[in-house]
């Protein structure tokens, strides 16, 4: 949290200022001193500039309200439009870091700018608390994880807060309480009870470091694990699936109604995807010492053939090899035969009827494919192989001289057009409950067991008798034991909590085994945003109507390192929540913002590759250099982190620069997508501007003070001069707008707001105090601060709001975020026309008018001798005639 320095600077009189307890402690009250400064908010006073007392006063002051102020629960009415803006949550390591910051105040701003435009907005805020770094955490500090977490998450909820981020307190949710991991655990027998989720003995991805499976969206390019960096290994276990290739086809289809995402991240989608082509179809295996219930999926691109199937054909590398004991042996005798014919048998799904089965170290298999249905009546290979091994087959295909094909032997779906009966055949098979689900060559199904204790149970019940059992509905949350042993060696400590383990069978009564693996945290995170719709329901995961209020998401912003797990995952079960009918809209998220990280300067020493600190640097030469050896370092702008030493503590930040400083700062430069490349000499800018921005109100309230505007005194040149005004405010309103309503680029608003301080500081003060427009358009400037820097823009707002003699229309009880957003109205926009002008019936140029000159004939004439234009081709000419058009934007000037 925001600790206070103890040395602030008293304010003037006796009135003490009223500051908010944080940190755990409350400053000490401003004394009465003759020389120090404070604020109007405080002293009724106006502080004409704003000083670093002044600054560390303003948002002392305000912080307290607006903390209280994000903490109000909305009440979402019907009659009123929604907004929903999420940040991803954060895992809650203990501290945050200028990652954080960055995503958290773009949301922020955003949600600011989207209340103050009348919308109600969800802005909410929870944790992504289970995980393999937590447990980690906890047995090398022997505690329990839960009480790691919640330390972790008080903490970083404080620093949240410190940064005055309007987030719905009320509802927050932690993947980690049984409240919420109670529907994780609904929402997996919802998936199981549609024949989603299976068990099977699988070769899976294992990370020797943290002993646990990976989702091969888990491992690098480089073969390594995402979390731990070990080099992954290959191993045998049986392991819970999700069936999401089920979805792959609707999920590739989804991507065309995401029209607002941006190419980058459905690229990667439609990339991780593929081009689903083909389906998968499920064949029971009879024989070999095989269990009854035995699948074997097999991929093909020619679904339609399926009846002219004479065998299926599998890697040496399958899984079905190291299933049981009797097929094991065939493993070695591949090595001596290249094909060697199992003693199974596979069922064909339509026809019922044998499918021999073949182990070949000759066959091509695709990458992610190992095993597929030869089809002799379609490949040259597959028609070889089953000539060979004395195999019969048929024709099921049948091509016409006009280029049609049609299918053939076939039962039913004989003479049907090839392209018909590809759609009837599939469809008969996803009835069926065997395959049939269009997907592509590159995925599988999501594995989901992990071997670790802190994690979602998953809620089965194995039983001698009745196998899987799914726990019943009203018996969850299935929760964690209490207890468990955290001594430091790791491992699986569900499977040692022997009274946790041992229960009885759901289905029979009879003694069982609960499931020991938990959940992988992609499937917590999968559904969270739902969740934050109806976060205190215990009925549900959440009520259909609030979802279908709330959902999608407007506006989702994380980092591009998610651009495909975790938008994968949470894709695929938002389209599943459709299917089942508990939310009415596929997608989850109608907009992205895909925001980049934060780099810092690294040093590092180019003999040994060894990170240096700060200190550690000498930068007086023209090179930096190791102040110990003198030798040459390699520097380079890399990722924050603790190893290289080139983070950056914002709580620093916010003691010495102030919360509305750090925001702006990291808003500002770069748009959102962009890496930002650290560079705290640019944050004197920032502060610089605020201290103009300022000065503008002080300004105002000086010339103000006294009397009353008085229109009638403006002369014409300042009359021009206000019409100019309001031309360049019009545009600035509608740029600032634009860039945080279609854009969200609060770089570019940030840009256009400096701009329009310019102009407005080069206003005359007779302008600035009887033009009735500056008033609004410094009004308007401070308002559309306000989201981006809110304590600043509340305290300038107080200072306008002490002028007595306003002119603009506001409801001045309420402070600024609370005020509508400025729009640029239709009289501003007409205020001044650009009119041609034709010399001769010849076009010279234009020249900008106010609108009331461009009908008045013997002022623009006047307008356009005095112009360049004018200079340039009237001297020396007499004006005969002056042609006007009747819109007022056209002037043709006949000369003799």
């Amino acid at each position: 949290m925001l600790a206070f320095r103890a040395n602030f600077l008293p304010c003037l009189g006796s009135k003490a200022l009223s500051f908010p307890v944080v940190g755990g402690s409350k400053p000490p009250p401003c004394l009465s001193t003759t020389w120090a400064r404070c604020i109007y908010s405080v002293t009724g006073q106006w502080e004409k500039d704003y000083s670093k007392e002044a600054r560390i006063a303003v948002e002392k002051f305000w912080y307290g309200k607006l903390l209280k102020d994000s903490k109000q629960t909305q009440k979402f009415q019907s009659d009123r439009p929604k907004y929903y803006v999420l940040p991803m949550f954060p895992y809650p390591s203990g501290r945050l870091h200028m990652g954080h910051v960055r995503v958290y105040t773009i949301s922020d701003t955003v949600a600011r700018f989207q209340r103050m435009n009348g919308y109600q907005v969800l802005h909410p805020m929870g944790w992504d608390a289970f995980g393999l770094p937590a447990e980690n955490a906890a047995i090398e500090r022997g505690l329990h994880p839960h009480d790691w977490t919640k330390s972790n998450i008080e903490y970083m909820r404080k620093q949240i807060e410190s940064l005055s981020l309007s987030f719905d307190w009320e509802k927050e949710i932690s993947t980690c309480d049984p409240n919420y991991y109670r529907w994780t655990q609904y929402l997996f027998l919802k998936l199981f009870e549609s024949g989603l989720c299976y068990r099977k003995e699988a070769l899976v991805n294992w990370d020797p470091v943290d002993k646990t499976v990976l989702a091969n969206e888990q491992v690098d390019e480089n073969g390594r694990s995402w979390r731990s960096g070990a080099k992954v290994e290959k191993k045998y276990l049986k392991q819970w699936f999700i069936r999401i290739t089920h979805f792959s086809h609707s999920l590739l289809r989804g991507l065309e109604d995401l029209t607002e995402w941006g190419k980058y991240v459905k690229g990667m989608q439609s990339w991780w995807l593929g081009e689903c082509n083909g389906c998968y179809y499920d064949f029971k295996l009879e024989g070999g010492d095989v269990s009854s219930d035995s699948l074997l999926p097999v991929f093909t691109i020619n679904p339609e053939a399926v009846y002219g199937v004479s065998h299926i054909l599998i890697s040496p590398d399958h899984h079905l090899l190291k299933g049981t004991q009797a097929l094991h042996k065939w493993k070695e005798e591949i090595t001596k035969q290249k094909v060697v014919r199992l003693p199974l048998s596979a069922v064909h799904p339509f026809t019922n009827k044998p499918v021999p089965v073949y182990v070949s170290a000759e066959a091509e298999f695709e990458e992610h494919i190992d095993a597929k249905m030869g089809i002799p009546c379609l490949n040259e290979v597959d028609k070889s192989f089953a000539e060979k091994h004395g195999l019969d087959f048929e024709i099921v295909i049948k091509h016409s001289n006009d280029g049609s094909a049609q299918v053939v032997n076939s039962a039913e779906f004989t003479n049907l057009d090839r392209q018909v009966a590809r759609e009837e055949i599939t469809r008969t098979a996803r009835e069926k409950g065997c395959g049939g689900h269009w997907t592509s060559a590159n995925l599988h199904d999501w594995p989901i067991s992990r071997q670790r204790f802190w994690g979602t149970p998953i809620p089965i019940v194995h039983c001698p008798t009745c196998k899987e059992v799914p726990v019943p509905f009203d018996n969850l949350p299935i929760e964690l034991p209490k207890v468990a042993n955290f001594n430091g060696k790791g491992g699986r400590p569900l499977a040692d909590a022997s009274e946790w383990v041992d229960t009885t069978c759901p289905k029979c009564g009879g003694p069982g085994r609960r499931e020991t693996d938990t959940m992988d945290t992609f499937v917590d995170s999968a559904w969270y945003f739902l969740r934050f719709c109806d976060a205190h329901n215990t009925e549900a995961p959440w009520r259909k109507e609030v979802a279908n209020k709330l959902m999608p998401v407007d506006l989702y912003i994380g980092g591009k390192e998610h651009a495909v797990m975790h938008l994968y995952y949470a894709r695929f079960l938002s389209h599943f929540a459709h299917q089942q009918g508990l939310v009415s809209h596929k997608e989850p998220f109608k907009r992205l913002l895909v925001q980049g990280i934060v780099k810092g300067p690294s040093y590092r020493v180019e003999s040994t590759g060894k990170y240096l600190t700060p200190q550690e640097v000498d930068l007086s030469g023209p090179e930096p250099v190791e102040k110990k050896t003198g030798e040459k370092l390699i520097v380079e702008f890399e990722k924050m982190s603790k190893s290289k030493h080139n983070g950056v503590d914002p709580q620093e930040l916010l003691d010495q620069y102030g919360i509305d400083t750090v925001r702006l700062f990291i808003l500002q430069g770069v748009p959102p997508e962009m890496d930002i490349h650290w560079n705290i000499k640019a944050i004197n800018g920032v502060l610089r501007w605020q201290g103009r921005v300022w000065g503008l109100v002080s300004r105002f309230i000086e010339l103000r003070g006294t009397s009353p505007p008085i229109p009638e005194a403006l002369s014409n040149s300042d009359k021009k001069k206000e019409s100019q005004l309001i031309t360049k405010a019009n545009t600035f309103i509608s740029d600032i707008t634009r860039h945080l309503h279609d854009d969200f680029s609060p770089n570019a608003a940030i840009i256009e707001l400096m701009g329009l301080t310019s102009i407005l500081r080069k206003v005359p003060d007779t302008v600035a105090q009887h033009s009735v427009e500056f008033e609004r358009i410094l009004c308007s400037l401070v308002l559309m601060l306000a989201p981006l820097a809110p304590h600043i823009s509340s305290e300038m707002w107080q200072g306008l709001k002490s002028v007595k003699h306003k002119t603009v229309s506001y409801d001045w009880s309420r402070d600024a975020l609370h005020q509508p957003w400025p729009v640029a109205t239709k009289e501003v926009e007409t205020n001044t026309v650009m009119v041609k002008v034709l010399v001769n019936n010849k076009k010279v140029g234009t020249i900008e008018v106010h609108r009331t000159e461009a009908t008045d004939a013997e002022a623009l004439e006047r307008l356009v001798q005095e112009s360049s234009i004018g200079h340039k081709n009237l001297s020396n000419l007499l004006i005969k005639k002056l042609v006007l058009s009747p819109k007022g934007n056209l002037v043709n000037i006949l000369t003799e």
